[in-house]
């Protein structure tokens, strides 16, 4: 809130208020500038937490984080995460390795400070500062415009206007109370503790850097006594959960789900002592540095939208940490609203368009509750060979929903990379191998859809004729008025000039022809958070553009 008056916040209304800085916020803030669009986001914690809620990234989020342009800040600040230690009643321990070679990224380990701090500074470049010790006490609709009641971290009232307000405020969302969207679920009955400690292991027990250690010992009829431990960047260290004794559980009181700050963390000796409860003389922890009580919640909003104000991550789902899902799905609940409101807001397409954020995002997250529920309840079963692919994200897709419906798209098959032609709602894939004129190494087909743009992508046959069509194809995209890109492709050794308006690369690996099946003169047309809008032939893809966001 800074030096802002109530007149100035009058004057000088945001197009978009974010309330929450965390991930998701923070992500949120920095598409909508990326997109063009202004925006304030408030935080009512005076400074960042400590505590790392949030651990793993998935491939996908990866992905989103390098159009976004901070993959390379991300990674050299994590651990790849390679695999699972896993040792049942005292049984030989064995390492599960996971082997996702074949996709553009593996799965990350940062810890959630870290993330905030990177997307922090990132957002800073757009000239984006945290509005921190800003609490929201007030929200009231009126039109086209959201009134926010403010409370400024030296008490002095205050309040701000926006068209938009998106409640990027965690589990206990005053947004989402504001608007009365119920949060319908429940709690696991048992209560966890977890912290961030050095891990010494003076027998055999010792995982590889970059493996997670999961012990159990299965109990009847109840949860199974486990001690988790995932790896963090620094040499030694983990953040490790477990079941809280009874004693600690009961202590203090709280709310009913998410991490309880607000009770007594557990000590260093409590976590030793289920560690030697569980492995004997094998693992030593040291050096606490935070910890805390938490319990596993599976809620989901009733709504993801109430007029002009919208939910997204943890204030609009929680559910099971299994698989370190939680924080990737609301980031990518950002990365797709994030373009949605800036085309809205910047009259490139109607208000409808904004229906299809809940169309598309709250089956997601009803996916990821119902999946996550069932892997915690079987976390000490046998069960089958686990899917590769589960946690990765890179599988979710849009087919068949109101986003896809748009384009006209159809749903076929179960998502799968490679096993399949991709249709409109489905994830973009990546291409290898592809050259371009005067460039000396090769390119990836995500070098090619970076940015802010639709991208239409058109087949050559390496003709000129083609390649006049190409531009034609720009020209007639252009016209009308949204966003698009165009990128050419032309079969390995072609050989064509340069074209006009046009983005040309020879498909030399052959790699984006099996990835996408184009035939010649056929165009797929990818949205801005890398999804398939539609695909079909380049004479229709002008009018297949606009019905994409809803004008057609």
């Amino acid at each position: 809130m800074g030096q802002r008056s109530g007149q100035d916040s009058a004057q000088a209304p945001a197009d978009v208020v974010v309330v929450g800085a965390g991930p998701v916020g923070l992500t949120l803030a920095a598409e909508l500038a990326r997109h063009g669009v202004r925006c304030r986001i408030l935080e009512k914690a005076a400074a960042p937490s400590i505590y790392c809620r949030a651990l793993g990234v998935t491939p996908r989020t990866l992905e989103v984080y390098e159009d976004m342009g901070v993959v390379r800040a991300m990674i050299d600040a994590g651990l790849w995460l390679d695999g699972l230690c896993l040792a049942v009643d005292g049984a030989p321990a064995r390492t599960i390795a996971t082997d996702l070679a074949d996709l553009p990224y593996g799965t990350l380990g940062i810890p959630q400070p870290v993330t905030e701090r990177i997307l922090t500074e990132h957002l800073a470049g757009f000239g984006i500062e945290v509005e921190r010790g800003v609490a929201v006490n007030g929200l009231v609709q009126a039109g086209e415009k959201v009134r926010l009641d403010l409370v400024g971290p030296d008490g002095r009232e205050d309040f701000a206007h926006a068209r938009f307000v998106v409640g990027c405020d965690g589990a206990h969302s005053f947004v989402r109370h504001a608007l009365g969207i119920p949060f319908e679920g429940d709690a696991f009955p048992y209560p966890f503790m977890l912290g961030d400690v050095h891990l010494a292991f003076p027998g055999d027990l010792k995982p590889a850097r970059g493996i997670a250690l999961r012990l159990m010992r299965l109990r009847e009829d109840t949860a199974p006594d486990l001690f988790i431990a995932i790896p963090l960047p620094e040499h030694g260290r983990y953040r490790v959960s477990m079941l809280a004794p009874e004693n600690l559980a009961s202590a203090g009181s709280g709310e009913t789900h998410g991490i309880q700050s607000e009770r007594p963390g557990p000590s260093l000796a409590d976590l030793q002592e289920v560690a030697d409860r569980i492995a004997p003389g094998q693992i030593i922890a040291s050096d606490l540095r935070w910890s805390s009580q938490f319990r596993i919640s599976m809620r989901l909003a009733a709504r993801y939208r109430e007029g002009q104000v919208f939910l997204a991550g943890d204030a609009s789902h929680i559910h099971p940490p299994t698989g370190g899902q939680g924080m990737n799905t609301g980031i990518h609940d950002a990365y797709n609203l994030a373009w949605k409101l800036a085309l809205v807001m910047r009259g490139k397409a109607p208000a409808s368009l904004l229906d299809s954020y809940e169309a598309e995002r709250r089956p997601v997250a009803e996916d990821v509750i119902a999946r996550t529920v069932a892997e915690s309840i079987n976390i000490g079963g046998s069960g089958g060979p686990r899917d590769r692919l589960a946690d990765t994200q890179i599988r979710v897709s849009y087919a068949g929903l109101a986003g896809a419906a748009l384009a006209g798209g159809a749903a076929t098959g179960d998502g799968l990379p490679g096993d399949r032609l991709p249709v409109a709602g489905d994830r973009a894939p990546d291409a290898s191998g592809l050259r371009r004129r005067g460039v000396g190494a090769p390119l990836r087909m995500f070098d090619l859809l970076r940015g802010t743009a639709f991208v239409a992508v058109l087949a050559l046959d390496g003709t000129l004729d083609a390649l006049s069509a190409a531009e034609a194809l720009g020209v007639r995209l252009s016209g009308t008025g949204l966003p698009v890109r165009v990128v050419a492709v032309a079969p390995a050794g072609a050989g064509l000039p340069d074209p006009c308006g046009v983005s040309l690369v020879e498909d030399e690996a052959g790699s984006l022809a099996a990835a996408y099946g184009l035939g010649v003169g056929e165009v797929v047309l990818v949205r801005p958070d890398g999804y398939l809008a539609w695909r079909g032939p380049a004479a229709e893809a002008g009018a297949a553009l606009r019905q994409a966001v809803g004008a057609g």
